[in-house]
C-alpha cells in the first residue's frame, strides 16, 4: 500500500486498471495518522504536584507567607524584599528573555490559605507592557456567544507585577515560585471575587517559550484606551516606587499603543479621551525625565503635550520652569502667564512669575551685587519641582 502524500492529504484507493477514480464516484478516504505520545499531565495532576510543593514550603501553615518572606533559600528581585523567587527546576538552558521579547508561562497561583487563584495553562505577554494577551478557547466561546468578540480574539487584562518583573529571569524550561506582597500581585483592592484586598500570593510559574515580539496590530479605540490606561498606571507604580527608568519605558509602551494602528475610527468620545490619555502620559514622560536629570527631553515632552492641548496647565508649569531654568526669561515669562490665566488662584505659578520678575529688575545700589541671589531653585532629581507639575498622573 503506498504511503501518506506528503501534505497529509488522504489517499485515494486505485480503480480498475489501477487508475484513481473521479471525484464523487464511490471513493473511500483513509487518512493515516502518526503515532504520537506526549506525557502532559492532567489538570488534577499539576495542582496536585503543585500542592505537594505547598507543603515542601510548609504552606499553608499559622504565619500564612510570612515566614517565606524572612526565609532562606529565596533571592530577592526588588530591594524591598516584597517579591522574592525560589528555582524549583532549573531549566535546560537557553538566554533569558529580552526587552520587548514575548513570552508564554504556565501559571499557578494559591492564597496563604491555599486556595489556588491562578490556573493559566498559557499566558503570553511582553514584560513590561503591562497586559498578558491570554487565549482561553472557554472564555472565547462564552465573548462570541454574547456576540462582544470573534471566537479567535484573544483577550487581555492587567499583568501582575510578580510576572512582569520575575518571568525575565527565568530560562525556558523553568518552573520557579514567585511569593509576591500584594504589590506586585493584585494590589491593594485585590480582584474580584477570589483574591482578597492587599492578599500575598504564592505563584509557580513555567517558561514555556521566548520569541521576538509580534508587530503591533491595529485594535479597536476601547481596547487602545484600556492598554494605554493600563500601562501608564504601571509607570505610576514605577514612579512612585522611585523606579524612574521604568516609569519611562512604561509611558511610552502607553503613548505606543494609544498612537498604534487603528482597527476601526473612534468617536468623537473616543477622539477625546485618546487625546487626553496621550496628554497625560506626556506630562508624566517630563516628570520621569526631569527626574532622570534629563530637562532637554522634559521639555520636548511638554511642547508635544502642548501641541495636542495648547491649554493644559500643567505642562504650561512645567514648561515655564525648563524655560527659566535655561536662562529664556522672556519666553519663561509668556508661557507662565498663559498658565495664569488658566488658573489665577494658583501659588505656584504667581510664585514663578515673581522670581522671574526679581531675576529681571536692576539690583538696587545699597544691595550686595550676587547675581544668582534670586535664581529659580534648578529643577533637577534632588530638588523636586512644586507640586502642581511635579509627579505622575
Amino acid at each position: 500500500m503506498p504511503g501518506p502524500s506528503p501534505g497529509g492529504s488522504p489517499e485515494r484507493e486505485a480503480g480498475a486498471g489501477g487508475r484513481p477514480r473521479g471525484p464523487g464516484r464511490d471513493r473511500r478516504v483513509r487518512f493515516r495518522l502518526p503515532h504520537t505520545a506526549i506525557a502532559v499531565p492532567s489538570v488534577r495532576e499539576e495542582e496536585q504536584l503543585f500542592y505537594r510543593r505547598l507543603e515542601a514550603l510548609a504552606v499553608p501553615g499559622p504565619g500564612g507567607f510570612g515566614p517565606l518572606f524572612a526565609s532562606d533559600g529565596w533571592s530577592d528581585l526588588t530591594e524591598d524584599r516584597l517579591l522574592r523567587k525560589r528555582v524549583v527546576r532549573a531549566g535546560p538552558g537557553g538566554p533569558r528573555p529580552l526587552p520587548g521579547q514575548e513570552v508564554s508561562v504556565k501559571v499557578l497561583g494559591a492564597l496563604e490559605d491555599g486556595g489556588l487563584v491562578e490556573r493559566d495553562p498559557r499566558l503570553i505577554f511582553v514584560p513590561g507592557h503591562g497586559d498578558v494577551v491570554e487565549v482561553s478557547p472557554n472564555r472565547c466561546a462564552v465573548q462570541c456567544r454574547a456576540g462582544s468578540a470573534p471566537p479567535w480574539a484573544p483577550t487581555r487584562h492587567a499583568c501582575p507585577q510578580a510576572l512582569e518583573l520575575g518571568v525575565p529571569t527565568m530560562q525556558p524550561g523553568e518552573i520557579s515560585f514567585f511569593l509576591a506582597a500584594f504589590p506586585y500581585a493584585y494590589g491593594r483592592p485585590g480582584r474580584e471575587p477570589d483574591v482578597p484586598p492587599e492578599a500575598p500570593l504564592l505563584f509557580e510559574v513555567t517558561l514555556l517559550e521566548v520569541r521576538d515580539g509580534p508587530d503591533p496590530q491595529p485594535l479597536p479605540p476601547a481596547v487602545r484606551l484600556r492598554l494605554g490606561s493600563q500601562r501608564r498606571e504601571r509607570g505610576n507604580f514605577h514612579f512612585a516606587r522611585g523606579d524612574f527608568a521604568a516609569a519611562l519605558r512604561s509611558y511610552r509602551l502607553s503613548l505606543r499603543a494609544l498612537d498604534g494602528p487603528a482597527a476601526a475610527p473612534p468617536g468623537p468620545e473616543e477622539e477625546e479621551e485618546l487625546r487626553e490619555q496621550r496628554v497625560k502620559c506626556l506630562n508624566n514622560c517630563a516628570a520621569a525625565e526631569l527626574k532622570l536629570g534629563r530637562a532637554e527631553e522634559a521639555l520636548a515632552a511638554c511642547e508635544a503635550a502642548l501641541r495636542i492641548c495648547p491649554d493644559n496647565g500643567r505642562a504650561l508649569l512645567r514648561r515655564g520652569q525648563l524655560l527659566a531654568e535655561q536662562g529664556r526669561d522672556a519666553e519663561a515669562a509668556l508661557v507662565l502667564k498663559r498658565a495664569l490665566e488658566l488658573d489665577p488662584a494658583s501659588k505656584v505659578i504667581h510664585t514663578e512669575l515673581s522670581r522671574l520678575a526679581k531675576r529681571q529688575s536692576p539690583p538696587s545700589s545699597t544691595s550686595p551685587q550676587n547675581p544668582r541671589h534670586d535664581l529659580m531653585p534648578p529643577l533637577s532629581p534632588a530638588s523636586p519641582s512644586p507640586p502642581s507639575a511635579e509627579g505622575a498622573i
